[in-house]
This record gives structure tokens, sequence and C-alpha cells, in this order.
């Protein structure tokens, strides 16, 4: 057995956890990081982020989505195997797992894999699947990043053919004709609109009766009517009873009576922390009422020299948030100047057509009694989005009606998440909404919709220029 004595120990090498040990080598400390799972990079890279975006690109190129517009839908659909699939999926998770033990090796970052599991708040073991000790190692810091898992409630039959979460889809063998998803959330909504480009004839089941409620409704309203192009049907307002295999495909029956079946299920109904096994209470910490690590705004817990960032606190869950934790985390860990998270960032969502959004959304302005307007550019007038495919989206730009300072920027359609970030800079020093009238944008690109959108809105003011 191997004894270890550290400056930080992070347990687990997803995003949270790589940046807060490259962070934390950066600074000169000795760095170990324990990963439960058989490859580097935790779901986000295995089983989350970067297959789920695999698959979409994969499904986009395969099945020249973008190209129908040129050719009507009479243009005969491509047959994409589930072997096409994953032969492009698989090439990505290589290249991405060589760069990260890279990254590591550079930074003279110890990658041990193993489960960890406390003894103290400052001492941690590290047991193989067998629960056969393969190290003792202390810490004078540690981090929690272990990230999270599907939700499987006990009473859902999952296994690795009909009734899935969102970890054993990828193991599929081939594309099914028809597919339930339960959960129009992120992920559900996700996976589903994959699905339905592929030809698959998709239904999303949620207790709500639209999906991705979290939106701005226009957004949303948009969304909805391209999902419903490609063939995806919504069904809302009803309450799980049970799910059964009936004869190799899934049984779904609700509360009001009702029943729908499918080839196969996708249960995407949540995601829990991963915190299980690691008998945190040992370490004198205990999970919130949510079953998360409570932490405060500079990402301790209850035990001071013991940190927590990424999904396994909660909200808001997503790759690029996680990271900027696990690094703030590391700096205020070791002394070094840092600063709070900040409140303001950009949300994507890889829907076909996807969205992405900063600021706030028209639903929070009339709450709040703002005084604003809308300024919209429609992708049809965007002459890059005509040249490359006319996919169905929209720029909206929030601002507010008297001082025409931007207030929210929401975009749905081709390229919204690389495009959100010039507005996400606007933003960030107070642009008024005349700032994207004044600057020259390359033409043709998406990036004209802020230009398109800005004078759009200006018009409906009353301010000359």
């Amino acid at each position: 057995m191997e004894e270890l004595y550290v400056d930080y120990i992070i347990i687990g090498s997803g995003p949270a956890g790589q940046k807060a040990a490259i962070q934390a080598a950066k600074l000169g400390k000795t760095v170990v990081v324990i990963e439960k799972g058989p490859y580097p990079g935790g779901a986000s890279l295995n089983s989350g982020t970067i297959p789920s975006k695999s698959l979409r690109e994969a499904i986009i190129d395969l099945t020249d989505f973008y190209q129908r517009s040129f050719y009507g839908k009479d243009r005969p659909q491509k047959e994409i195997s589930i072997n096409d699939l994953n032969y492009r999926l698989n090439k990505v998770l290589d290249e991405q797992r060589k760069m990260l033990l890279k990254q590591f090796e550079k930074n003279n970052i110890r990658l041990i894999f193993g489960m960890a599991r406390f003894e103290d708040s400052h001492h941690v073991l590290v047991l193989d699947e067998k629960d056969h000790l393969l190290a003792k190692m202390r810490g004078d810091y540690l981090l929690i990043a272990s990230g999270s898992q599907p939700r499987n409630p006990l009473h859902v039959p999952f296994d690795n053919e009909v009734i899935l979460d969102s970890t054993r889809l990828l193991n599929i063998d081939h594309v099914p004709k028809t597919l339930l998803v339960l959960g129009g959330g992120i992920i559900g909504s996700e996976y589903a609109s994959f699905f339905a480009a592929l030809g698959t004839e998709v239904t999303v089941v949620d207790k709500r009766d639209h999906m991705l409620p979290l939106l701005d409704i226009e957004i949303g309203t948009h969304l909805q009517k391209a999902l419903t192009a490609i063939g995806l049907k919504m069904v809302g307002k009803k309450e799980l009873e049970s799910i059964k295999r009936v004869n190799g495909h899934a049984e779904v029956k609700f509360t009001d009576g009702t029943q729908l079946e499918a080839e196969m299920l996708l249960y995407a109904l949540g995601r829990e922390a991963n915190v299980e096994h690691l008998h945190i209470e040992k370490a004198g910490i205990s999970v919130d009422k949510s079953g998360y690590i409570p932490v405060n705004a500079l990402f301790q817990t209850v035990v001071p020299h013991i940190y927590a960032a990424g999904d396994v606190i909660g909200g808001p869950s997503l790759a690029s948030t996680s990271m900027e934790q696990g690094r703030l985390a590391t700096r205020h860990a070791f002394d070094v100047q840092t600063h709070h998270f900040p409140t303001f960032y950009p949300i994507g969502i890889y829907t076909i057509p996807e969205i992405s959004s900063c600021g706030y959304t028209e639903e929070q302005l009339k709450e709040l009694g703002f005084r604003y307007e809308i300024g919209r550019a429609y992708y049809y007038e965007i002459a890059r989005n005509l040249l490359v495919g006319n996919d169905p989206g929209m720029f909206k730009i929030l601002f507010h009606a008297d001082t025409l300072e931007i207030l929210g920027i929401h975009i749905i359609g081709r390229a919204a998440t690389e495009v959100i970030h010039i507005g996400q800079i606007a933003m960030s020093f107070n642009a008024r909404i005349d700032y994207f009238i004044d600057q020259v944008f390359n033409y043709p690109t998406y990036a004209e919709g802020y230009r398109i959108a800005a004078l759009n809105g200006f018009n409906k003011v009353k301010h000359k220029k």
C-alpha cells in the first residue's frame, strides 16, 4: 500500500477537478487527483457533455441536416448506423483523454484510479473495486469534485437495452425507430432532438406543458416549432405512474389512465450528487435536503480546509461554471488573490437548433417592472444562414427603453453558443444597444444578427443618434 502526503487532494477529474489541479500545480503545490472511473475526465468527458455534443455533431454532419433546406424534404434521409456514430464518438473521446493526461503529466499532477473514501478530515483512502486498499494519503487541503450521475429511482427497471438513462444510452447497439423521453429538461431535450434529427419517432413527456421552461418564453416557443418541424412530439402535463419493459419495448402508464410505448425509453428526470461511497460524514460533512454538499461563496464546506465544486454542490451544473468554481476554490485555499464566482455568465443548450442566453429573460424583466424594449433579428434575414443551410433561428436583445442598456440576449439557431460571447462581453462593459449599431461586422456572418437586432430595437424607441 502506498502512503502519500501532499498539499492538495482532489476527488474527481471532471471539469472542476481538472482546473483545480492545474491551478494548484501552477502555484507550485503537490497535487493528487483520485478518479473512480476507468478513464480520466469524469462524467463530463466520458458520459456527459463531450459524448452528447460529439453525437450531435456526428448526426448533423452524417445526415446532411443543414443541407435539407437546399434540396427539400423529398430528398431521402441518409441511414445512419450506431457504428457510424460510435466511430466519431470514440475518436473524440480518445483525443480528449490523451490531452487531459498530457496536461496532468506536464504539470506533475499525480492521477490515481480508484474509489476515494474519507478516513477523517485530512486523510483519504483509495480502494479498488473489490475494496482492496491501494493508497492512503494526507492532504493539507482537499477538494470534493466527484460530480453527479443520472438519478435512478428504485422503481424504474433500468437495463442496457430498452429502459435507459443518459449514460446507458451511449451503449445502445442500434438506432431505435421510436423513443420515449421522460423529462423536458436540458438533457432530455438535447437527446430528444438528436434522435429526431436521425429520423427516430420521438415523444417527450413532462409534467410541465412545454420543454425547457426556464427559457425566455418566446425562445421556448421558437424551439418547440423547430422540433415539431423535424418530427418531435411533446406531451405535457403528465404524471408518471409506472414504467415496465414488455415484450422487448418500454411501456409507460400515467396517473390520468393513459399510456405510451416505444422501442426505447430515456429516463431524464434529474441527476444526483456522487457522494454515496465517499463517507463524507467521517470528515464532518453532510449533504443538504437536495442531496448536495453545501458550500459558502468561496466553495468551502463546513470544514474550512475541505472545498467542493462542480455538480456535487448543485446548480448551475455546467462544465463551464464547474471549471471556474474549481479554479477559484483552489486560489482561495492557497491564499492567492481571487474573486467571487460571477453571477453573470452564458448558458448553452445543445438542442437542434442550439440555444444560448445571457442576462434577463423577458418574463423576469416584466416581474421586476423594467421599462424594456426588444430588438429581433431572424435567421432568414442573415445571409450567412442562407449560405450554409437555412436553419430556423433568431436573435433577441432586451434593453432598457430609457437608458438603452442591454439587459439580456437570447439566441436560438446555428452557432448560438459561439456568438453569444459577443453579447456577453458587451454586457459586461454595460454597453447600450447602439453599440452594435455603431460597429462594423464581417459580412456574411452570424454575428451580424446583433446589428440587425439592434437596429430593429432602436427604431422602436424615440432616441436620436
